[in-house]
């Protein structure tokens, strides 16, 4: 740990010393108000039942976006405004500013209380429910995912994700919400806040995005807004093999054929989806006018469970979701535009193998991938246009093969990787392996694609700005990761983790360096204890299980939202790192 860290982590303990202080007087008469003493770990909300908390997007004035994904339709208790939380739901924690001390809310025992949502502060608002409606907009109803040209219905998600929050005024503003379904879908709804501090839709302003011009989206999951103020969803590709995408009966894949055939239950053969065209970050530019996407190539093609954009407007941090995964970079060539620039992937040397999941930390080294623009990428997708399940083949591939990736590789690095005796040329004379192919080819690389369900990656912009280009504290980008098993928790490879509570998963930081770089990343939390008897709770209702989301806050502290069968009730947290 540097020398400036260990600075803060001791100006850290002299603040909290001194509210400890503060806090002991408070049986004086003079204090007639005594503050929550806050814990390391406070509750702030938990979910109805079957749900996961997602969507956190903490507003400048401390309000809090979360949402309700897929609850149990077997909810039926109505909380005292009267709504039943058997809907996916998008709403706010309004009326309070989450930086102010709490006391933490309990977990749920009855079954009254188990089904609906309870918060520590404030109160939840509910700003829509899956199907709702504004006068007849959208169309089909809040979270509908409809053909490309919307004459007909293929499904109303009950699956909201990633809030973005474009402000116009303190009082005003558009709130993008993804529908992380196959197709993908996003809503935008035009809020005011009323008289009575209450976010309400204004004169029905409510709209689902229209990707038609990107060929539609897959799997819309986290995301953030950049420094310029456009939302970045992110497509959660969940396709590792390329290879099977044309194989017959791929349901999701039928699904998107529909979308862009502009009818339900259509031949594979009218509009069959190229796979390439799906994977990346999607840039909603004109966002308070026609909100427009743009699909940035450039950042790779994987599981993006979500980006963050830098203060410098050109370096970018990316998650990657799912199953032996990598943690990614990119450098724009231009600040505020991502349509050309860099890849890198991250080669991760462990502090010690094998490591305590508690106690882990990592070296990281980039590893360059290749140079690109949106527009010579997109060149070479068009490449795989046409392709139909009629092409399929079992055990052949209409795509990038996997020999392909190892030549590829071979001659970016001079080196026999596959033990042929020969290096190989680029069967390609191009880097599209690098952009279409991104998880294989960082691994041909030599980056680390060992870590496990990699999930949300943030930043508080002022906090990194301040500690990057001025005299702040050591800022962090946090990451969180969902369960730490798997390739993590193994005896194999760069990586090989102990520790049961690993998998309730955890929250990792790396700090920023200058240029906002990272070269480090380190447990901060890691959830548990694991108690694998309790049926319902096999993660403690003490600590993290499934982190998620995570949401970074001006005072550095960190809002954490759950994605987890093995807590009963899902969460969300309020982590004080340095408490």
């Amino acid at each position: 740990m540097s020398l400036r860290n260990d600075a803060f982590k001791l100006g850290a303990l002299a603040v909290a010393i001194s509210m400890a202080v503060t806090g002991c007087g408070s049986d004086s008469d003079n204090d007639s108000d005594p503050q929550p003493q806050m814990e390391r770990l406070t509750r702030i909300a938990t979910l109805p039942l079957g749900s996961e908390a997602t969507g956190l997007f903490m507003k400048e004035d401390g309000e809090v976006f979360t949402n309700i994904q897929h609850p149990s339709d077997a909810n039926v208790t109505a909380d005292a405004e009267g709504h039943v939380y058997k809907y996916a739901t998008v709403g706010l924690i309004e009326g309070t500013d989450i930086h102010e001390p709490f006391e933490s809310i309990s977990v749920p025992e009855t079954d009254e209380d188990k089904q609906i949502m309870r918060v520590a502060v404030g109160r939840y608002n509910v700003l829509g429910q899956e199907g709702d409606a504004w006068a007849g907009t959208p169309t089909s109803g809040l979270g509908a995912i409809e053909v490309n040209d919307g004459s007909a219905l293929i499904r109303v998600s009950n699956d909201p994700d990633f809030n973005g929050w474009v402000q116009v005024s303190d009082d005003e503003g558009y709130l993008f919400t993804n529908w992380e379904d196959r197709p993908g879908g996003m809503s935008r709804l035009h809020l005011i806040r009323t008289t009575d501090g209450r976010w309400v839709v204004q004169n029905n302003d409510a709209t689902m995005v229209d990707f038609s011009a990107v060929h539609g989206t897959w799997v819309n999951c986290f995301g953030t807004v950049s420094p310029w103020n456009t939302p970045l969803t992110s497509e959660e590709l969940y396709f590792d093999d390329t290879a099977n995408w044309n194989a017959p009966n791929e349901g999701g894949v039928q699904d998107l054929a529909d979308y862009l055939a502009g009818e339900t239950n259509s031949s594979y053969t009218t509009a069959y989806p190229n796979p390439y065209n799906y994977g990346y970050i999607v840039e909603i530019t004109d966002p308070t006018g026609t909100p427009t996407p743009v699909k940035h190539f450039t950042l790779g093609r994987y599981s993006h469970e979500n980006s963050v954009v830098m203060p410098d407007q050109k370096t970018v941090y990316m998650s990657d979701d799912g199953g032996g995964v990598i943690l990614y970079k990119f450098v724009a060539d231009e600040a505020g535009d991502l349509g050309s620039g860099t890849l890198y992937a991250a080669k991760a040397t462990s502090d010690s193998i094998p490591m305590d999941a508690a106690q882990a930390g990592f070296d990281l080294e980039w590893i360059e991938l290749a140079h690109g623009t949106n527009a010579e990428i997109q060149s070479w997708v068009a490449d795989y246009d046409g392709i139909t399940v009629a092409d399929y083949v079992e055990g052949e591939n209409s795509y990038i093969s996997e020999q392909q990736i190892n030549d590829w590789a071979e001659s970016k690095l001079d080196e026999d990787l596959d033990g042929s005796g020969d290096v190989a040329a680029n069967p390609f004379d191009d880097d599209r392996v690098a952009f279409l192919e991104s998880r294989k080819a960082a691994v041909k690389l030599g980056a680390t694609g060992e870590f496990n369900k990699m999930e949300g990656i943030n930043v508080n912009l002022a906090l990194a700005e301040a500690s990057v280009e001025g005299d702040g504290e050591q800022a962090y980008v946090y990451v969180a990761m969902s369960d730490i098993s798997g390739t993590m928790l193994d005896e194999e490879g760069a990586i090989q983790l102990t520790n049961e509570d690993a998998r309730c998963g955890g929250v990792f930081r790396m700090p920023l360096q200058a240029g906002y770089d990272v070269a480090r990343l380190e447990m901060v939390e890691l959830g548990g204890p694991y108690q694998p008897t309790d049926e319902a709770n096999t993660c403690s209702v003490d600590g993290l299980s499934g982190p998620d989301n995570v949401a970074v806050m001006n005072d550095g502290r960190i809002l954490i939202g759950e994605d987890t069968g093995n807590h009963e009730n899902n969460m969300v947290w309020l982590l004080d790192p340095e408490s």
